[in-house]
């Protein structure tokens, strides 16, 4: 019998191997059902190439592990006398499910005509924004009333110092809905380059697994490991030039997931350091929104998100990409180092 760590890995490498044995079949079928993806016209001429795409790829990296999860877990689950954590592993698998169907849904808006809306919008941002919020509230609920399986919930870590200060649930609801909203939000917006959400959430997913792999936490490993390898098999067609991209379906749930296991850990003030690529990209947009408002009309980027901004400065998709992976590995090995102060 493997020991946890390797088992976890084991497993992340069959799921990516999966991912690549049924990751062509996949792409073929959502040609064919005409799933393509709509261009922003002011984008480059080089991204004007991709209309057409296929998307909702997220649907390759979410079903497997969703299924490879619930497989791994099934006796933990269902078990009366099992150990809570192993039902606490259904959150996060909620969080995923949730978040991705309403990434499918804005998905599926945005390629035909619905409500008299301009082909390619999707879902209006406030419907789409108050369903984030209320899947993050009952998530965010879970954790910090639910009487065992998460023992990190109501509590406000400090890293370096090792503290754990005890917070309410009128204050620690909040804090991880917004944390879950906002993530989910942050890695939507870092979806635009061929490679770069998919290589950045794996990175990420691989420092909470180790992170969690020494807390002793071992379904969340088994996650983080699994979502490492789904990821992979996704980047094998993701890779650019991409035949498939992965959409709201994807990145809204793998955002919203990682904020999750984030707060799982209860190393959720080192997730801004870990996915610190996903965060600038948030905090471009609104730096760049807010500067656009204030001075009426004028532009503190050459474009927002953040990975258009060097893009139009003159770096290659592939330069943009290779160097914001280059600062998400770093920066998820920081958090690691960081956590095991």
């Amino acid at each position: 019998m493997l020991s946890p760590l390797p088992f976890a890995l084991s497993v992340g490498v069959l799921a990516f191997l999966l991912g690549v044995i049924w990751g062509g079949p996949f792409v073929e079928i959502l040609r064919r059902l005409g799933v393509g993806k709509r261009i922003r016209v002011e984008l480059a001429e080089e991204h004007q190439k991709k209309a057409g795409t296929p998307t909702m790829g997220g649907i390759m990296i979410l079903l497997p592990t969703i299924l490879m999860t619930l497989a791994l877990n099934l006796v933990a689950i269902l078990r009366p006398n099992a150990a809570v954590t192993g039902s606490s592993i259904l959150l996060p698998l909620f969080v995923l499910f949730g978040f991705a169907v309403l990434g499918a849904y804005d998905d599926y808006e945005g390629i035909r005509r619905s409500h008299g809306r301009p082909l390619g919008e999707g879902i209006t941002p406030r419907a789409k924004f108050a369903a984030q919020v209320i899947l993050a509230l009952i998530a965010a609920s879970i954790m910090s009333l639910y009487d065992g399986g998460f023992q990190f919930a109501n509590e406000l870590p400090i890293p370096l110092l090792n503290i754990r200060i005890p917070l309410p649930p009128i204050l620690f609801i909040p804090i991880a809905a917004f944390l879950i909203v906002g993530f989910s939000n942050a890695l939507n917006l870092t979806d635009g380059l061929d490679g770069l959400a998919g290589i950045i959430t794996a990175s990420a997913f691989a420092a909470y697994g180790i992170i969690a792999f020494l807390q002793g936490q071992i379904f969340l490993v088994q996650l983080c490991f699994i979502l490492v390898g789904a990821c992979f098999g996704f980047l094998w067609y993701n890779a650019h030039p991409a035949q498939l991209f992965m959409g709201d379906t994807g990145a809204l749930a793998l955002g919203a997931t990682l904020a999750t296991v984030a707060i799982m850990t209860g190393q959720w003030l080192l997730l801004p350091i870990i996915a610190i690529v996903p965060v600038a990209e948030a905090v471009s947009v609104i730096l760049q929104v807010t500067y656009f408002k204030m001075t009426k009309g004028q532009r503190l980027f050459r474009m927002s998100p953040l990975h258009h901004h060097f893009e139009l400065s003159g770096w290659s998709e592939t330069q943009v990409v290779q160097r914001f992976w280059l600062v998400g590995l770093l920066s998820a090995m920081a958090g690691v180092a960081l956590a095991l102060l």
